[in-house]
């Protein structure tokens, strides 16, 4: 691995950097960003070496990690730029509309669509972490559609960084990331907002927030220009996961207006069996 370049250099691709020049000290990355902030942040930090807004044709691999609306228009006219033994990959978390949209590509074996199940709540450069994706999860589509000696490529980076490959296809991807991820986010924005409607008559409230409301809001800090993409681009699944949620708000507030402690009991035990779920992932 001698050239890395990435476009979008916050969180995700920032932390990419990072740990790829912990891995491979020779290597050269370079890398652009719509935010001149980011781009002048990226180099004080040494997240990259120099300012490209074309990858050198040489480059092994370019990481694409831009907001998700972004990302259609971005890579096709990566593809079109580079190096006929360049591999790209994007960190979206949406995959359906972007493998739909490089399907007919005439460089779409050279395209890796892949999503790394790992973030902060922060955002920028400055948020990036050398370790943040050690032993996490990195989803893949449509392997099959990539050549095999850029599959190798990309294969010698994710080793390195240490990423834990699962397999699925787009559309599961997208499904299952609305219920996992995507509602989470909801959530939390939404308790953040009925939290803060309710500071404007009781300016105190926050002072009874303890440990359990910090860690359901956390997600609440998360940058808005991000996020807003994500949700209008898995639209679907999201209205679908959405539905369920507060479907089963309703019928938690019925029980609660009925006095039914029993019912609210026997629900929650039921719900307490995630535990053993989220047990066995560790």
């Amino acid at each position: 691995m001698k050239k890395l370049h990435i476009v979008g250099l916050g969180l995700l691709g920032g932390s990419f950097a990072l740990a790829a020049k912990d891995k491979f000290p020779e290597i050269i990355i370079t890398g652009s960003d719509a935010d001149e902030k980011n781009v002048q942040d990226a180099l004080n930090l040494g997240i990259i070496q120099e300012t490209k807004d074309i990858p050198d044709t040489d480059t092994d691999i370019v990481i694409l990690a831009t907001p998700a609306d972004s990302l259609g228009d971005l890579l096709l006219k990566t593809l079109d730029q580079i190096g006929e033994h360049t591999l790209v990959f994007d960190v979206g978390s949406t995959k359906a509309r972007l493998c739909a949209i490089v399907a007919d590509h005439p460089k779409r074996k050279q395209y890796l669509a892949a999503h790394p199940i790992a973030g902060t709540e922060y955002s920028g450069p400055k948020a990036a972490l050398r370790n943040l994706l050690d032993r996490k999860v990195l989803i893949i589509c449509e392997l099959e559609k990539t050549e095999l000696q850029l599959k190798e490529k990309a294969y010698e980076l994710f080793d390195a960084l240490n990423l834990k490959l699962r397999f699925m296809d787009p559309e599961e991807h997208d499904r299952h990331l609305a219920f996992v991820s995507h509602l989470s986010h909801i959530s939390s924005f939404m308790l953040g907002k009925t939290v803060l409607q309710k500071m404007e008559d009781e300016k105190n409230i926050l002072d009874m927030a303890g440990s359990g409301f910090a860690s359901t809001v956390r997600l609440a800090k998360s940058s808005p220009a991000m996020w807003a993409p994500i949700l209008t681009e898995n639209k679907d699944n999201i209205l679908s996961a959405l539905d369920g949620y507060i479907s089963n708000l309703i019928a938690f507030r019925e029980k609660i207006a009925a006095n039914d402690g029993a019912g609210l009991s026997d629900e929650m035990a039921e719900i307490n069996k995630i535990k053993d779920i989220l047990d066995l992932g560790k």
